[in-house]
């Protein structure tokens, strides 16, 4: 189904950091390309840098099964305990119970031999005391990365101004989160790397002189870098997170960790939408209040001239798709790389966006006083049960 877009000046991708559940996003970009929606601004955070680099490097008929081929690669341990594909699916199918099984022996797989053309455990160790170099201070070595993604990607094609590509990253010696863009910067392969050098599994990567990790120590969306980007344009955003801020309050230990994850890599995703649905509502404010100001007032005043530099009629849409927990997932659920879950990620995205996009209302410029809005197909349908039944409960029919 091809889906007609109105006339954006920005499509937006915004992919959120989450290890292994990053699968998900890939199924919603082929939900997008099965649309036939062209996308002009590519934006990723540790595993949503990787997917963008996937993406931006190959040519739009091409990139969904780069995807595949990167996510089939990364999801075969490098030990030999792995399963047959075809047994694990059939395990898979059983019931939850299995599932979970399956998921903890994947993670402990992952733990111990590390992901083929991903990342391998440090042979010795690292030291606790030893000085080292920051480029080895970790529990895995990721150059195997490297070679996966110079193997995938054509960097001409994502340096080339086709698309804005940009990707969140933490200097290590600053503390602030820096976004390499290829409207200023010629990307390679370590641009993306250290958007995902998680510490202390994957250690800081090296960029001219200085070493960076993953771009979610400091905000795991980057939301803020695709919509306060000057100039500022009307745009659509399909923000995918992999991580849930709302949730049950945990019954043991094990769900405890996992929903500390959920709140911590959600980054607020919520509260970041509302600053910048505010933020835009007052400049919604500021355009319409200087209409009526005389235009040789508006060129001589200092004031108003400030306020046209802030003021903007632009309008956003943010669509989002975010990763709803299984029931049978634990939380080392971004380190479990198994192929039969990471297929069901996938799947998830695909459906998500493809439900999302049956409804062409999500995709129109907004009408209202902010010039924003925001949708979620999960979302608006646990609103519509709670609306229908609260008229059911007052006899409105």
């Amino acid at each position: 189904m091809t889906v007609t877009l109105p006339p954006y000046e920005t499509t937006a991708l915004v992919l959120q950091g989450g290890g292994a559940l990053g699968a998900y996003q890939a199924g919603v970009y082929q939900g997008l390309h099965e649309a036939g929606i062209a996308l002009t601004c590519l934006s990723g955070i540790s595993i949503g840098a990787l997917n963008t680099a996937i993406i931006a490097g190959n040519a739009p008929d091409r990139a969904v099964a780069k995807l595949t081929e990167f996510w089939e690669t990364i999801c075969k341990p490098n030990s030999m305990w792995g399963l047959n594909s075809a047994i694990e699916q059939s395990l898979f199918d059983i019931n939850d119970t299995m599932r979970g099984a399956l998921s903890a022996f994947h993670a402990g797989n992952a733990l111990l031999g590390g992901q083929k053309g991903f990342f391998q455990p440090r042979f010795p160790p690292p030291s606790d005391y030893l000085r080292g170099s920051p480029d080895t201070a970790s529990y895995y070595d990721t150059s195997a990365l490297k070679s996966t993604l110079e193997r995938l990607c054509d960097f001409d094609r994502i340096n080339s101004g086709a698309q804005q590509v940009s990707v969140g990253a933490v200097n290590v010696r600053t503390g602030n989160l820096v976004y390499f863009d290829n409207a200023r910067t010629t990307l390679r392969a370590e641009h993306f790397m250290a958007s995902g050098a998680l510490p202390p599994a994957f250690a800081a990567v090296e960029i001219d002189g200085e070493y960076y990790w993953d771009g979610g120590l400091v905000s795991n969306t980057p939301l803020t870098q695709v919509l306060d980007s000057r100039p500022l344009r009307d745009t659509l955003v399909f923000q995918v997170d992999l991580w849930s801020a709302r949730g049950q309050a945990p019954t043991n230990m094990s769900e405890v960790s996992d929903r500390i994850k959920d709140i911590r890599y959600s980054s607020r995703t919520r509260m970041v939408t509302d600053e910048l649905r505010w933020s835009q509502y007052l400049r919604h404010i500021l355009e319409r209040m200087l209409e009526h100001i005389p235009e040789d007032i508006r060129a001589s005043d200092s004031y108003c001239r400030m306020a046209q530099e802030l003021a903007s009629a632009k309008r956003f849409n943010v669509i989002h798709l975010i990763y709803r927990n299984k029931p049978y997932e634990q939380h080392y659920k971004d380190f479990q790389f198994g192929m039969a879950t990471m297929r069901e990620h996938w799947h998830g995205g695909l459906e998500d966006i493809r439900l999302t996009l049956a409804d062409p209302d999500r995709l129109a410029m907004p009408e209202n006083a902010s010039g924003f809005v925001t949708h979620d197909v999960h979302r608006e349908d646990i609103e519509r049960l709670i609306k229908a039944a609260a008229q059911k409960g007052s006899g409105v029919s």
